[in-house]
């Protein structure tokens, strides 16, 4: 089941919307599902993120390259 809801957009805004939508041949709409979807999909990741903060630290893993590097480690010795 799909709802309708409206929502305002500044002038330029919606025109930059418009231009994406005829420039990709896809209906606003539809662009505007999709960015929401990947901004909901973004939030949800932080909060994961913040989440596992603590036990990543715990097991030695301060950055993100820290991670990279375990994995890249452990594929090379597969």
């Amino acid at each position: 089941m799909s709802d309708t809801i409206t929502i305002r957009l500044p002038d330029e805004l919606k025109k930059n919307l418009e231009y994406a939508s005829r420039k990709n041949s896809v209906k606003a709409s539809q662009l505007v599902r999709e960015a929401l979807e990947r901004y909901l999909a973004v939030q949800r990741f932080r909060e994961l993120r913040k989440e596992t903060i603590p036990y990543a630290e715990r097991a030695g893993f301060y950055t993100d390259d820290d991670i990279l590097n375990q994995h890249r480690k452990r594929n090379k010795n597969r």
